[in-house]
Formats: C-alpha cells, structure tokens, sequence
C-alpha cells in the first residue's frame, strides 16, 4: 500500500518543457515546498525540494516512508525506504511522472491568484486520458494541482514556499543501504500512464 501511493503521489518533480503560452515546470530557483495532498479519499502532507542549478528534485514521501531523487541532468533517478534501508533504482520517467506526462498537453492560461501567500498562474490543460488544473508560480514552482484520470481525483496544494539555497546532502545516495532489484511495472499501468515508460 505505502509504495502503491508513493508512485501515485510522484507528481511534483518538474522537467523542462519548450513551448509558447505554457506553464514553465522547471523551477529556476532553488526551493522548498510542502503540500496537502488529497487522493482516493487520502489526505496526506508531501515535501518536494528543488536544486536549480544542479537540476535535482527531491520528494520526501508521507509519512518518514523515504524519499524519490530525480537527476534531470543525468536523466536518472532512485527511491530511498527508509524503514527497510533500502535503495532502488527507478527510470526518471517514473521519478517525474506527472510533471512529465504534461509535455504532451494542451494548456490554456487563466487567472493570477496567490497559493500559500505566493503568486502563480492557473492552467487548465487536456490530454486524451487526463484533464485538470494547475497553478505555477512564474519561476517554474508547482503550488497547486487538480488532476482527473480514470475517474479518480487528485488535489495537491502547497502549505508553505521557501525559497533559498538547498544543501546538496539531500540529493545524494545513501550509503549502506542495501540496493533493491528494480521491480518491472507493465506499461498499462506505469506511474503516469504513459506508453513506454516501463523498464
């Protein structure tokens, strides 16, 4: 159950995107930010930490269960379980599902409006499988989320913005911890519901 909503809650590491009239879902500033995220009935809190220029995300999952770094630069990524000291390697595309998934979607700008007392613009965006809403601030940071896939709705809402350096220890791997197998996930269902992504 705990990895079943990792994987569903992975919907905060940004990638970059080109294109005009569209969100920007890479932070370029470094930045701390925690959310309330509500899905299936579930109400959890969720941390995501942003390094701008080395490109690393980090999310802290619910609960002390561990952390998810994703390493935009060297397109790679790993899942630390913290109560079993354990490491697993993951595809970034799994590592960035959401945020990545939005690549292909069609946008349209809405209104200003002020998330956890800092001001972002709201998008609603389409995809054939999946609509919903999304407020980015103007530097790239995600603070607000409302996202329909198979009949399921997930809402995501920053509690708290902390703009400033990050310690790059957050980032790095753990050492002596045990490295878990990679388990295969079949495409129809990989975190993000996008064809292909499954290794």
């Amino acid at each position: 159950m705990r990895h079943t909503l990792a994987a569903a809650l992975i919907v905060a590491l940004p990638v970059a995107v080109e294109a005009q009239d569209r969100p920007s879902l890479e932070p370029t500033r470094d930045v701390m930010v925690t959310y309330r995220v509500e899905t299936g009935g579930i109400s959890v809190e969720m941390t995501t930490i942003w390094s701008a220029s080395a490109r690393l995300g980090r999310m802290n999952l619910p609960g002390a269960a561990g952390y998810v770094v994703a390493d935009h630069a060297n397109n790679r990524a790993f899942m630390v379980m913290e109560p079993a000291r354990e490491v697993m390697d993951i595809p970034l595309e799994r590592a960035g599902g959401f945020a990545r998934h939005l690549e292909a979607a069609r946008f349209t700008r809405g209104a200003t409006v002020r998330v956890a007392g800092t001001d972002c613009t709201n998008w609603r965006y389409e995809m054939p499988v999946q609509t919903g809403e999304v407020c980015f601030t103007a530097d790239g940071a995600l603070l607000r989320s409302r996202a329909i896939m198979g009949g399921v709705e997930t809402r995501m809402e920053a509690t708290r913005v902390a703009y400033g350096p990050q310690d790059a220890a957050q980032f790095r791997r753990p050492e002596g911890y045990q490295t878990r197998q990679t388990p295969a996930v079949p495409q129809a269902v990989a975190p993000g519901g996008r064809p292909g992504t499954a290794r």
